[in-house]
């Protein structure tokens, strides 16, 4: 009665438990489910690792093409910023996809397509609430990869060099039969037992420590397949054809997932008794390690299969991240659009055989700014040749070129600009903006300039397709002269059908130099008193104001040094000498 009392006990115990546990894992997940809720359209305060940092562009090193955004260009519009502002993403997939996605701009016909179908998604996801919540709690299972790229790991697979199990499924035999042997001559046996567990358990830490990095990214490929087999549940018409794929892409990893039962073990367990004992039967019989061997055998054969499972996996999620970022933009977006392109890339002027099929045409973006300001000034821009921008320093020229290149990169990579409206070609994009001195190449700042300008003469002229280029303070690594007559010379050249380039100067001569070539604006501000003003509106000619001396004065500085200064310069703009 007794023993039956406390069996009772136990089963009740036991019960109460997996109640609570089923209760508590309840709980958990609906408080995720409402953090995903409160999250959409809010701005993200994730704390980033630098191990994590190195990871994100793990898919993007993977996928280098032709046509992506360089690191000048990627740097000069602090692209990385953007990235975290838009990084509303829940799994490694998906993060390292919109890095991806950011420096890889649509440049033709075909990608054009792509960027509809993204727009036909994403204003879905925007639409459909509780669907977009279902399967962002997906992702948010599907998760990181750890503190690196999955691409990091599957990369260099090759350096496991071939193994081969055979070694230890013989010595487990032997270990078999030592046991059998104890019971025929037990000294002999028994000896040969603890040479053959000896020397399993050596040869088994010195291999675990040598697959041990691949089981994280192991560990992903199987939650990636788990996610492929969830998916399916989900009622999504836009993602249909994706989920199709995954689906048939799954089905080919039967022998990776019976093999991840034991060879998984080791990444995943918690610390219990029934997972300590396993390690210690690992330990002795390798069985782990032969599990490994199939996975890895599993994994080579399937990497270009696994890719594609990241890149749809990603490229869903992508697009979740971008639908939250729109509803974070207060100040407001648009979609783009991208008028006469066909679907080869080309203009109609090339249909008809025109030498000048590769013109720009108009870019026309209305109440644009920068996504990275809380109170912008909106600015429209409308033109169909070059722009040069003059104005003090801190007038707002540079904010101006940023904001017009992020929002044409945006606007060809994620189809959402920072604007009220965009309409424009599908370019290449270049800058030449936010250089600093090569100190470890022993490069000066006009050699970095220059080497820096030179990349964006080259691919004009290598390849004839559209090109929109933005260059800060030309050539203002050398002297005025020199300076001026380099700088006209270089924006001459960037004067040419399929060209638009946007240039801001301190110099007013260029002004005057390329009014043939160029259209001037420029940015004012106003002193009153002892304090300046800025409105950051751009206005249409040139800077009529010279307020830098003036700003000497507000700063503090001696009224002799401002006095000497004004003359100075009076004096030279009625005479064109120094004195």
């Amino acid at each position: 009665m007794e023993v039956m009392l406390l069996l009772v006990c136990i089963a009740l115990a036991a019960f109460f438990f997996f109640v609570r546990g089923m209760a508590e894992e309840k709980r958990k997940k609906k408080r995720q489910r409402e953090k995903i809720h409160a999250a959409f359209g809010s701005e993200w305060d994730r704390v980033y690792k630098d191990e994590e940092l190195s990871g994100i562009p793990g898919f993007y090193e993977a996928h280098r093409k032709d046509g992506q955004i360089d690191d000048i260009t990627w740097d000069d519009l602090g692209m990385d910023e953007i990235y975290f502002q838009m990084n509303h993403t829940y799994s490694s997939a998906g993060q390292e996809y919109l890095y991806y996605a950011l420096r890889t701009p649509a440049l033709s016909g075909k990608e054009k397509d792509a960027l509809e179908k993204m727009e036909e998604k994403i204003s879905w996801f925007f639409a459909h609430e509780k669907e977009r919540e279902d399967l962002q709690f997906l992702y948010f299972c599907l998760g990181r990869s750890g503190r690196y790229s999955i691409y990091d790991y599957l990369g260099y697979l090759d350096n496991l060099g071939e193994r081969k199990s055979s070694g230890a499924v013989v010595m487990d035999v032997l270990l078999l039969l030592s046991v059998g042997l104890m019971t025929v001559i037990p000294p002999v046996g028994m000896m040969c037992f603890f040479i053959i567990l000896i020397v399993n358990m050596f040869t088994y830490m010195k291999q675990k420590r040598e697959v041990e990095p691949y089981l994280t990214s192991f560990a992903y490929v199987r939650r990636i397949l788990d996610f492929a087999r969830q998916i399916k549940k989900t009622d999504i018409p836009v993602c249909s054809e994706e989920w199709e794929e995954l689906s048939l892409l799954e089905k080919k990893f039967g022998k990776f997932r019976n093999s991840a039962v034991l060879g998984m073990r080791g990444s995943t367990s918690a610390g219990d008794p029934a997972s300590v004992l396993m390690d210690y039967v690992n330990m002795i019989l390798h069985l782990d390690l032969i599990c490994f061997n199939t996975m890895l055998r599993e994994v080579r054969a399937h990497l270009a299969d696994i890719d594609r499972m990241v890149e749809l996996i990603g490229g869903t999620e992508c697009c979740l991240a971008v639908a939250s970022w729109r509803a974070s933009l207060k100040n407001g977006w648009c979609s783009p659009v991208f008028p006469g392109r066909k679907a080869g890339g080309q203009g109609e002027a090339a249909a008809a055989g025109n030498p000048d099929a590769s013109r720009c045409g108009m870019l026309e973006i209305d109440g644009l700014y920068h996504p990275l300001l809380a109170e912008p000034v909106k600015n429209s821009i409308r033109t169909e040749r070059g722009v040069l921008i003059t104005g003090s320093n801190a007038s707002g020229k540079s904010t101006f070129l940023k904001a017009v290149a992020a929002c044409a990169l945006l606007a060809q990579t994620v189809h959402t600009c920072p604007a009220e409206s965009y309409s424009g070609d599908l370019y290449r994009i270049f800058t030449s903006m936010a250089l600093r001195d090569n100190l470890q190449g022993g490069e000066s700042y006009y050699i970095v300039e220059i080497r820096a300008l030179k990349r964006i003469l080259d691919a004009v002229n290598e390849d004839p397709s559209p090109v929109l280029c933005f260059v800060d303070e030309v050539l203002r690594g050398t002297n005025t002269v020199e300076r001026i007559a380099a700088s006209t010379q270089v924006l001459k050249s960037l004067h040419r059908p399929g060209v638009l380039c946007f240039a801001a100067t301190h110099d007013i001569e260029l002004t005057q130099l390329l009014q043939g070539e160029y259209d001037n604006y420029h940015f004012e501000e106003q002193v009153e008193g002892d304090d300046i003003h800025f409105n950051y509106v751009l206005m249409p000619g040139r800077a009529a104001t010279r307020n830098a001396i003036r700003l000497l004065g507000i700063i503090g500085y001696d009224e002799d040094i401002i006095r000497a200064a004004d003359e100075m310069a009076a004096d030279f703009l009625r005479t064109g000498e120094w004195k």
